[in-house]
């Protein structure tokens, strides 16, 4: 899977996406991240990316211009070249373009999941000062919301995103069911508690049943423990 990020920021996503799983996920050449800077993009000898918002108001939006170039760029990233008649072509990647956004959908685990199954490369587009000319939308697939707030830009919640989606890969994570068992595998249920040596810390123990040996007793212990989401 290739992921592609758009940012003013291309350098915050390094120390995160190449360190831990991810970085063992390209390592393994399960995913490959491209970093783009949306000022490679903008318009003139100082690379305007930004102007005041039409109808007056505080902040910067980000220009339609240098977003519909930076998103048409990583869409003909490293496509394979063929030929038909004798005449070269560069088919479209399968991608999906995605915008971080408040106003987008809000993300759940049922979607990082779709993503990941999805066969399709991802383009992640972050915003940034006040928000994005509405017309950068016609070159978008969907729109994303990691959660009712507003930050400083579409960064982090790219990242969080990407972290959610890429964990889901086969072969990521260590464990063949390891992504099966954990909280909101079934979008409701979360993870029952869990425990690892000393069996007794500070006065804390390990419940007696984990100890037992007993496998059934274990499971129906852990089963009793899951905690469904419409319940909290």
């Amino acid at each position: 899977m290739k992921l592609q990020i758009i940012s003013l920021f291309p350098e915050m996503f390094p120390p995160v996406l190449e360190t831990s799983m991810l970085w063992k996920a390209k390592d393994k050449g399960l995913v490959e991240f491209q970093y783009i800077n949306l000022r490679d993009y903008g318009l003139g000898p100082r690379k305007t990316v930004d102007d005041t918002p039409y109808g007056g108001g505080d902040g910067m939006l980000l220009k339609p211009e240098p977003l519909a170039a930076a998103i048409e760029a990583a869409k003909a990233y490293n496509v394979e070249r063929v030929t038909y008649d004798g005449k070269e072509l560069q088919p479209l990647r399968n991608t999906k373009v995605i915008l971080m956004t408040p106003r987008g959908k809000r993300f759940d685990q049922a979607k990082a999941r779709e993503l990941a199954e999805s066969g399709q490369d991802l383009i992640f587009v972050c915003a940034r000062y006040e928000g994005y000319d509405e017309r950068i939308t016609e070159f978008v697939d969907e729109q994303i919301s990691i959660g009712d707030y507003v930050l400083t830009g579409g960064e982090l919640p790219a990242m969080v995103v990407i972290d959610c989606v890429v964990r889901l890969i086969p072969g990521v994570l260590g464990g063949q069911n390891s992504a099966e068992i954990e909280s909101f595998s079934d979008g409701q249920i979360l993870e029952f508690p869990q425990y690892t040596r000393p069996e007794d810390f500070r006065g804390m123990k390990v419940p007696d049943v984990l100890l037992s040996g007993n496998h059934a007793a274990i499971e129906a212990w852990r089963a009793s423990q899951q905690k469904n989401t419409d319940q909290n």
